[in-house]
């Protein structure tokens, strides 16, 4: 068997919506799916996606910025659904129909895909995150958490790419529309990440393989793209490894492998994102 890299695509992210595709040429998985089903079809045709490819959904929470679409989706393709038991206790669609329950601390398998989830503190039921491998590329979504904790960072520290939360400017919280418990809740350590915290993170885990850093989960009234990828670009070398994930558009592939002669081909990939 070919060893391959991965390859991510972000259909949006931001406070409105997320949800990311991630493709060993092999396996497709979509993580949350946080638009409504129209909106995700829409965005997916983009990138020539068929939903009937998918192998996989894997849920991080249950806010609705990352389920609104997840019942009909699930229940219209017939996809797997990967999802800790707290955050399946807590969603309101009760039909959302049969799941794999996972136990955030025990990694498993879709495909070619090696999955390792890690809790995250958010005010969530039961919230985590995962990191997505291959033999030749390893990939995390750090998003939706008020504190990086010793184990994530740990979790984290040898991957090729990251997605990480850059949520808010603190000029632009504390004089922004939000009230004051608001912007405490969004500041907690059971809140979100702010740009100097993503910056201290993607320090912290930095390494030579790490050559992919998309900044994700923005908001639009306490941040700024241009913002976020000033302050963050402060912290690491190569500021040409960040990326500004939008809320409002599909990102492009990003290729992510430790072997540049083992990229995804693009024959390879095309078999499974050709829409049907």
């Amino acid at each position: 068997m070919k060893n391959t890299g991965l390859k991510i695509a972000s259909l949006g992210s931001g406070s409105s919506g997320n949800a990311t595709l991630i493709s060993s040429g092999k396996t497709l998985l979509l993580l949350d799916c946080g638009f409504a089903l129209k909106e995700i079809v829409a965005r997916c045709a983009e990138l020539s996606v068929s939903l009937q490819r998918l192998d996989g959904v894997l849920v991080t929470h249950e806010h609705s910025d990352h389920v609104r679409g997840l019942g009909p989706l699930v229940r219209k393709y017939a996809i797997p659904l990967w999802i800790t038991h707290g955050t399946y206790r807590s969603l309101r669609d009760s039909k959302i129909g049969p799941v794999n329950l996972i136990n955030a601390h025990e990694s498993f398998d879709i495909g070619d895909i090696h999955i390792v989830p890690f809790p995250t503190p958010h005010d969530a039921a039961e919230s985590c995150q995962f990191v997505f491998s291959t033999p030749n590329a390893r990939f995390a979504c750090v998003t939706d958490l008020g504190v990086p904790t010793a184990h994530i960072t740990s979790t984290i520290a040898d991957c090729d790419a990251l997605l990480v939360e850059s949520n808010y400017d603190e000029k632009m919280l504390r004089q922004g529309p939000y009230p004051p418990s608001l912007q405490a809740r969004i500041r907690s350590d059971f809140g979100h990440l702010g740009n100097e915290q993503a910056g201290d993170l993607v320090r912290r885990v930095d390494s030579s393989r790490l050559e992919t850093v998309l900044l994700g989960h923005l908001s639009e009234k306490n941040n700024a793209p241009d913002v976020a990828r000033d302050t963050v670009a402060r912290y690491i070398e190569r500021s040409e490894r960040l990326t500004v994930l939008e809320q409002h558009s599909v990102s492009e592939w990003f290729s992510v492998s430790r072997d540049d002669r083992l990229h995804v081909p693009d024959t390879d990939h095309e078999s499974l994102i050709t829409t049907a």
